[in-house]
């Protein structure tokens, strides 16, 4: 928790306004995530879709964790603060800009490259690599992942070897794409943004800039890119349908 400081304080330092999604569908914070109960909340509500936060996430840290309650958190290194009650093995590798939420684990041989705010009772796991991301809450990625410039919601969980690929083969900037709809980003390193819920088979690979609404689950082994709607089941490029509810 942030001691004696409140949401509205942090926005302002950032004076960020909300923009426009060129009517793109499912890509935008508040489709994708609730924000309740995080300390990257008003990082990511001050803009409109997650991407144009991936070059803020570092100092935001370094503001937000010098005001975290010492109660809760202590610092452990440059620009590292970790609850106390986390557990983090001791071969993990951590460095800052850095905060670990409280209850998560952090396990063997973990590398966590900095700019990675992890929240709440999530799971770091082995050989895992985190550089740029979020992880809201909640959030499982205990094996054999690497997730870099991306947003993680609640619950959402990453199958063993899962990954999220974030530089595209030449190098030039990522678009995320909805069927004809197209947005630039103008960034050159945009990993996958998952919707809460969302749950990503073991072996999948998320191209740069794909957006995984809320909800929905990946086969295994999926090749996935684009935008890939809330509440269904992505089998392959040809094959997305809805989820049925069964009462």
């Amino acid at each position: 928790m942030l001691k004696k400081i409140h949401n509205v304080d942090i926005i302002a330092m950032y004076n960020c306004e909300m923009k426009g999604v060129n009517g793109l569908k499912g890509i935008t914070v508040r489709e994708l995530f609730a924000l309740t109960d995080t300390l990257a909340a008003p990082l990511l509500e001050s803009a409109g879709c997650p991407f144009e936060i991936l070059g803020r996430i570092s100092e935001y840290i370094k503001k937000t964790g010098p005001r975290l309650d010492p109660g809760i958190y202590e610092q452990k290194g440059d620009n590292v603060w970790i609850a106390k009650s986390a557990v983090v093995s001791p071969s993990a590798s951590i460095s800052g800009p850095c905060i670990i939420g409280e209850r998560t684990q952090v396990r063997h041989c973990a590398f966590i490259r900095g700019s990675a705010l992890v929240g709440n009772d999530c799971v770091v796991g082995n050989s895992t690599e985190l550089k740029n991301v979020i992880l809201i809450g909640s959030v499982q990625v205990p094996h054999y992942n690497y997730v870099g410039d991306s947003v993680l919601g609640f619950h959402s969980h990453m199958g063993a070897g899962a990954i999220t690929s974030n530089v595209k083969s030449d190098k030039s900037p990522v678009v995320i794409k909805s069927g004809s709809e197209r947005l630039e980003t103008g960034l050159k390193k945009v990993g996958a943004f998952l919707g809460d819920y969302a749950e990503i088979g073991c072996g999948a690979v998320l191209n740069p800039g794909t957006v995984i609404g809320k909800n929905t689950s990946v086969y295994p082994l999926s090749f996935v890119r684009g935008v890939i709607p809330e509440n269904s089941i992505y089998k392959n490029s040809g094959e997305v349908v809805t989820k049925r509810h069964e009462c």
